[in-house]
């Protein structure tokens, strides 16, 4: 991945394990501001580091050296029929959130996605977290539905949105029918 052009601070490149602690720290982040994943034990580099399977995916952008925002892939189930399709998660760091920095971090995961032989990205999404909604419609990502009470979070039932993007977005399976928009 190359930086990027047109006078942009970030750059953008593939994440290696020596960035697990810039990352751990971010997600950590999104973890303590409950907006974003149902986690909320946070996690250390060295979990992080699992993440670097050699199969999934994982960028990062930087800001002046310094790691701001990550996206990554994770297996979504293990049945061979689904070794295409990926879970992701995009988190940005507080301090460079609203600048485009997830947006470039998920532009740069959904190219490295196709290249590694993904065909579909799925993840869920906070009913009430709007800017990732916004910024995944915009990549061309569908809401496939609502889970009502998918887990608690804090003592509280959550909604998720399941969201999905074929990879080009438009694959379209040829033995299937066609369905009709009404």
């Amino acid at each position: 991945m190359e930086p990027m052009r047109g006078g942009s601070p970030f750059r953008v490149r593939a994440a290696i394990p020596a960035d697990a602690p810039a990352i751990a720290r971010i997600y950590n982040q999104g973890i303590e501001d409950r907006i974003a994943t149902f986690e909320t034990r946070l996690r250390s580099p060295e979990e992080i580091g699992v993440w670097f399977d050699g199969v999934h995916p994982v960028v990062i952008v930087e800001e002046g050296g310094e790691v701001i925002a990550f996206a990554a892939t994770f297996p979504y189930r293990s049945r061979e029929c689904y070794a295409g399709v990926a879970e992701f998660s995009v988190y940005v760091a507080r301090e460079a959130r609203g600048r485009g920095a997830g947006r470039l971090a998920m532009g740069a995961l959904i190219r490295a996605a196709e290249e590694a032989g993904f065909w579909k990205l799925v993840s869920r999404v906070f009913v009430e977290n709007a800017a990732s909604r916004r910024l995944l419609h915009s990549l061309g990502f569908r809401e496939v539905g609502i889970y009502e009470k998918h887990a608690r979070l804090d003592g509280r039932w959550r909604d998720v949105i399941i969201v999905e993007r074929l990879i080009p977005p438009n694959l379209r399976d040829e033995a299937s029918p066609a369905v009709s928009e009404r």
